[in-house]
């Protein structure tokens, strides 16, 4: 459960977006839709630690270091699947064609059995979007499966470069974030960055005030008739 692990790490460390995207196997704009509360799915966080999936100590490292890459302990069994199309929630399977139709506009060369087995569907209901003979033909937009949650940004941009390959076409890039993308990450890590500097300082502060209440004179020492 990766978007449930990110969830958790983004809520109960200073880890970077990159170091939790690695980590995860996630996007990382992925991980910073879960760290703004827009992604399509709100995830109950997943303790890796509890899991023991990493160690707080590995946790601390990568705090420590934002270009640290953390080592997981043990990988999640994987799971096993030998027949029929990718399951999808129920709360999704609506989406579908709007994710399918989204594919055929943008990415046209790939085949109709990679995007079954991509969002979960059959060829059929794929023909009938691309042919527009769609029983809910008129009701369908072409929207990002990825933004969609059918399926993750890594395993959309691994399809498209094995069919562009395939289809002996270059592969295209997403420019999207061209010349913001380093801007943005130098941002995201900065705000992290500070935000433990306050709770550090925050915690000296608190230290401070506790040794000061400490050295207050016992009432029942000898100097208690001293004025």
């Amino acid at each position: 459960m990766p978007h449930a692990t990110a969830s958790w790490l983004v809520d109960n460390t200073a880890l970077s977006f990159d170091q939790i995207a690695e980590f995860c196997g996630l996007h990382i704009l992925e991980v910073q839709a879960i760290a703004d509360d827009t992604a399509s799915i709100k995830y109950t966080g997943r303790d890796p630690v509890r899991a023991h999936e990493i160690t707080m100590d590995e946790i601390h490292k990568g705090e420590a270091n934002p270009d640290y890459k953390l080592k997981m302990l043990k990988g999640p069994e994987p799971v096993r699947r030998t027949k029929g199309p990718r399951y999808t929630p129920v709360s999704k399977r609506q989406d579908k064609p709007d994710g399918i139709a989204w594919i055929l506009r943008n990415h046209p060369e790939i085949s109709d059995g990679a995007i079954g087995k991509l969002i979960g569907t059959t060829r059929t209901t794929i023909a009938a979007i691309r042919d527009r003979t769609h029983w809910n033909i008129s009701n369908i937009t072409p929207k990002d499966p990825v933004t969609l949650g059918l399926c993750s940004q890594r395993e959309l941009d691994a399809l498209v470069v094995r069919a562009a390959k395939k289809a002996g076409i270059e592969a295209p890039t997403d420019s999207r974030l061209d010349g913001d993308r380093e801007a943005l990450i130098e941002e995201l890590r900065r705000e992290r960055e500070d935000a433990v500097r306050r709770a550090e300082d925050a915690l000296k502060s608190e230290s401070g005030f506790i040794s000061s209440a400490a050295t207050i004179i016992d009432p029942f020492s000898s100097n208690k008739g001293e004025v």
